[in-house]
């Protein structure tokens, strides 16, 4: 992967190109970096260009100035694709990355291919108990974070993968956010219902961890009432994090989902667990 820096911005993006390949666009969840997404890099690097990115206050995309806020992401990220020259693009988003990749979908949906949504929730239709419910999860994340790094982080790898490997690699990524960068998401409320869904022309992906939080079981059910024509992944063996915790289901699900072209892709199944706790 080569990296690059977005003119006037602090992100900090990666690219892979193929040949004649089609473009994917992987956003991680929050407390990592697009490391959790190197299982899937290595495996499509040779059949799709790839593009991911730190998020801002994330990994590398820390250089900030003034004014630099997470609701600028989707800005920043169609800078990149006419720097980049890529008119399409199939976006994946995990968690925070999902709440992104759906604000990028409503504002720029003709540079959207397909949207791939794990471990988040429908931002046009976001139920405003659970937001509160969100909003107080995250505030004792941030207490502890405050209070301790590797006591945040220890408590973050349980709620955010399910596999021993998994929470491995998270703690180890989320060890290297900076606590500074809490500010970063106070802006993330700017983007849930504040925009009319416009009918999707293009496929859309749903779905978690069956080991993730029962909120999230809940999101992603709501929202496929909000949108039946999606369609819905439960996950196996996987928590918050479905990529990291059962990648080669996830690789798999995703190249049939790809392949498929349509929102109808009602084939797609939950492959044998091979993950072990």
């Amino acid at each position: 992967m080569k990296q690059y820096r977005l003119d006037g911005s602090p992100i900090v993006y990666y690219t892979s190109r193929k040949e004649n390949a089609e473009w994917i666009l992987l956003i991680h969840a929050a407390f990592v970096n697009h490391n959790m997404f190197q299982t899937q890099i290595d495996y499509f690097q040779d059949t799709c260009s790839i593009l991911t990115l730190d998020v801002i206050g994330h990994g590398k995309s820390t250089d900030t100035r003034k004014g630099d806020r997470i609701d600028k992401m989707s800005v920043w990220i169609s800078e990149i694709l006419k720097t980049e020259k890529i008119e399409k693009i199939h976006i994946v988003g995990i968690s925070l990355g999902a709440v992104l990749a759906q604000d990028f979908a409503n504002r720029y949906p003709e540079a959207v291919q397909s949207l791939a949504c794990f471990g988040g929730y429908d931002i046009n239709n976001f139920d405003v108990g659970m937001q509160r419910e969100n909003g107080a999860s995250q505030m004792l994340m941030m207490l502890k974070a405050i209070c301790s790094v590797r006591w945040f982080a220890e408590s973050n790898k349980k709620i955010s993968a399910y596999t021993l490997q998994a929470q491995t690699d998270f703690y180890e990524m989320n060890l290297q956010f900076p606590r500074k960068s809490f500010r970063y998401l106070a802006s993330l409320n700017s983007m849930i219902n504040v925009r009319q869904a416009k009918p999707r022309n293009y496929p859309l992906l749903i779905g978690c961890g069956a080991h993730d939080i029962p909120m999230e079981r809940s999101a992603v059910e709501m929202w496929k009432k909000n949108e039946p024509e999606c369609s819905v992944m439960i996950f196996e063996g996987a928590g918050h994090c479905v990529n990291m915790d059962t990648p080669d289901r996830f690789n798999a699900v995703m190249e049939e989902f790809w392949r498929n072209g349509s929102c109808k892709c009602q084939n797609l199944h939950i492959l044998p667990d091979k993950a072990q706790k």
